[in-house]
């Protein structure tokens, strides 16, 4: 069975159409050569577009020269109400300061500190799950956000403040689409940004709860009574270079990028695992074997017994990766396959189009988590695979959500049983992440 993507646009359609799609769901939006060619340009009569699957291309913009593609404000500008001036929207010097301060806190060392927090959450998650005909991708929402508020903030999404924000998140999801007016149209920084009123209100409840959060771990801190979590490593940890910590509302901004990225991707990664396994109930099977060896209270070291069940959250990450598309832009002229990029182009990259890229992998459309550990899908895995970017801005979460998304699969797995719902079958489009136009409908039975 082949996993449902959206139907690509024909190569050919007016530039008005092509907007009023790009804006309603990007991924429908997309020609179907994408999925075969190395670069394309989309014009607009305000800016240039290059969307880029070259690995060479791709290696430059993130890797060898990242300074000289910063992120682009295009995106970020729609997220600015809840995210402000965080690790995720930032460029140049004050993205290398945050960076410098955030990525201690994920060091290898302290996944193994995270373990049981997601543990925990995995086991809540499991009690809380409804059986029938449910929609999966709440149910791993609600579950992805436990991880987050255990790992961050020592509490569980029934806390108070926890629950406050989880259901405030829910309705800004609701109101935020993933573009504003100012993807599409160049504005001076004086121009007003046009967020729609619900989104803001909706950031700001959100900001100001975070808010109360981190004064209150701050209070704790000073007080020596603060636990050894994400938050506490965060908010002690000096940058190297000038000394400085973050101050209240810099921390603000970087928890509401670790719920978003923390809760949001990993949501809509377990979602589709979830269905893929359902679609593939051989595979599903030996998830569920591997789980029953686990033990009733497994360790760090019980990851090396999921291999198979890390490679199908691998293999969902290609298909449906979370984030669909980045964008940089370039800042100083560039020849590109040829062709000349001026300054100030967008320049795009898509895990969504290079994970299904037909030149690079086998069977590029089909589910197929024994691909990793074959010989041909070395290169392709190397090249054609960034489900968390590359280079000096790859997610400093990247190993924290394969540890998390391997683990809850696990525990789900080990206890349920998933079908698929005839006449259901959900469409992808890209919201804040990849997620299903009309949500994942599944039945669940116990094993």
């Amino acid at each position: 069975m082949i996993p449902p993507k959206p139907t690509p646009r024909p190569d050919k359609v007016s530039l008005w159409n092509y907007l009023r799609l790009f804006r309603r769901d990007i991924l429908s939006a997309q020609p179907v050569r994408l999925y075969r060619s190395w670069m394309a340009e989309f014009r607009t009569p305000f800016f240039r577009s290059y969307m880029v699957n070259d690995p060479a291309l791709i290696a430059r913009v993130l890797s060898e020269r990242p300074d000289d593609f910063p992120k682009s404000d295009r995106v970020g500008e729609g997220l600015r109400p809840l995210l402000g001036n965080s690790v995720f929207v930032t460029n140049g010097e004050v993205w290398k300061r945050q960076r410098r301060i955030i990525d201690p806190a994920f060091e290898g060392g302290r996944l193994r500190d995270t373990f049981p927090a997601i543990l925990a959450a995995g086991q809540a998650g499991a009690a809380r799950l409804p059986l029938g005909l449910i929609e999966i991708e709440q149910e791993m929402s609600h579950v992805a956000a436990d991880v987050i508020f255990r790992t961050l903030f020592s509490v569980p999404i029934e806390d108070a403040w926890a629950a406050q924000v989880f259901e405030e998140f829910r309705t800004y999801q609701r109101t935020q689409p993933i573009l504003n007016l100012a993807a599409f149209v160049p504005l001076p920084k004086w121009f007003p940004r046009f967020h729609r009123g619900a989104t803001k209100r909706s950031a700001a409840r959100i900001r100001a709860l975070i808010t109360q959060m981190t004064e209150a771990r701050a209070a704790q801190i000073a007080a020596g009574t603060a636990p050894d979590d994400l938050a506490t490593k965060i908010m002690t940890t000096a940058d190297p270079v000038t000394g400085e910590r973050f101050e209240t509302g810099e921390m603000v901004d970087q928890v509401a990028i670790f719920f978003l990225a923390g809760h949001e991707t990993s949501a809509s990664a377990l979602s589709w695992a979830i269905y893929l396994l359902a679609m593939h109930p051989e595979a599903q099977e030996r998830v569920s074997a591997e789980a029953q060896d686990l033990g009733a209270a497994p360790g760090f070291g019980a990851l090396s017994k999921l291999r198979f069940t890390r490679d199908v959250f691998r293999e969902t990450l290609r298909l449906y990766p979370p984030v669909p598309m980045m964008v940089r832009q370039n800042q100083r002229s560039e020849v590109m396959r040829e062709r000349q990029v001026a300054p100030g182009a967008q320049i795009v990259l898509s895990p969504w189009h290079l994970h299904r890229h037909e030149r690079f992998w086998p069977n590029p459309d089909g589910f197929d988590p024994d691909r990793w550990t074959r010989e041909e899908n070395k290169a392709c895995a190397r090249d054609a695979y960034m489900p968390f970017s590359a280079g000096p801005r790859v997610c400093t979460g990247a190993g924290f959500a394969m540890v998390e998304g391997t683990v809850l699969l696990a525990q789900l797995l080990r206890e349920f049983r998933f079908e698929l719902e005839p006449g259901r079958v959900p469409v992808p489009v890209a919201h804040l992440t990849v997620r299903a136009r009309d949500g994942i409908w599944l039945k669940i039975a116990r094993r």
